[in-house]
């Protein structure tokens, strides 16, 4: 059994008279462990399977899985208590609260959670331990995305997941973001699901599911991923 199953899984949008399918019929699976790339062009529907695998969103028909519970037929309380225990999430734009510290602002997930991970340590572990007392508006686009990755760290999850999250950083920084997801999936044995537009990104990644138009239109297994530091986009 893997870690993730989607089965046949189809989201509708009732738009007046009008249904779009958003996704429309998705099936893969993702192992413990791996660094999985969803890559495809905008509108395709990689964020309404982020949201649904979240638990953000739920399915019109069809099965998913996470760690062999059956989130798809879960109620509003267990979604809730899902996305709090299970889930982290890591966004283009930070959304940081400015009026607590980069320290403070981890100590905000941990409070929520059953088993955190010490926010100092995590901190630490994205190399932000000398900016701790720091508020977001002191803080470079790239440090501030280390917070929100350490924010969805600490809350020691089972799945991280990361819609776009070099999307509002330069070039530089957005190889030092990838490379710390990398090594947190590496390092931490975490399962780090990380959506893109940009197909360079897939060198990095164990599993590559392409997406287009709601379908998932080709899965890719990579025995040997490349260091972020050297992908080139």
């Amino acid at each position: 059994m893997a870690f993730v199953e989607f089965r046949d899984v189809r989201k509708v949008y009732t738009m007046g008279e009008v249904k779009v399918a958003a996704v429309d019929g998705m099936t893969f699976d993702i192992e413990q462990g791996e660094l999985v790339v969803v890559v495809g062009p905008s509108g395709s529907g990689k964020t309404t399977l982020l949201n649904m695998l979240g638990g953000m969103d739920s399915c019109t028909s069809g099965s998913i899985k996470l760690d062999g519970r059956e989130i798809s037929q879960f109620s509003a309380k267990e979604l809730t208590d899902y996305r709090r225990y299970d889930i982290g999430f890591v966004f283009q734009f930070y959304n940081l609260v400015q009026n607590l510290t980069a320290l403070e602002n981890v100590e905000l997930a941990s409070q929520i959670c059953k088993d955190p991970l010490p926010a100092a340590d995590v901190l630490a572990q994205v190399g932000l331990a000398h900016r701790m007392d720091n508020f977001p508006a002191q803080l470079s686009g790239g440090e501030q995305q280390r917070v929100a990755i350490a924010r969805a760290l600490a809350k020691n999850p089972k799945l991280l997941l990361c819609d776009e999250p070099t999307g509002a950083l330069d070039y530089k920084t957005g190889k030092a973001i990838l490379k710390l997801l990398q090594d947190t999936c590496v390092q931490t044995g975490r399962t780090v699901v990380l959506i893109t537009h940009n197909s360079a990104f897939t060198a990095i990644a164990n599993r590559v599911i392409h997406i287009k138009e709601g379908k998932v239109e080709a899965m890719e297994l990579n025995d040997h991923p490349i260091s972020a530091e050297t992908v080139e986009w």
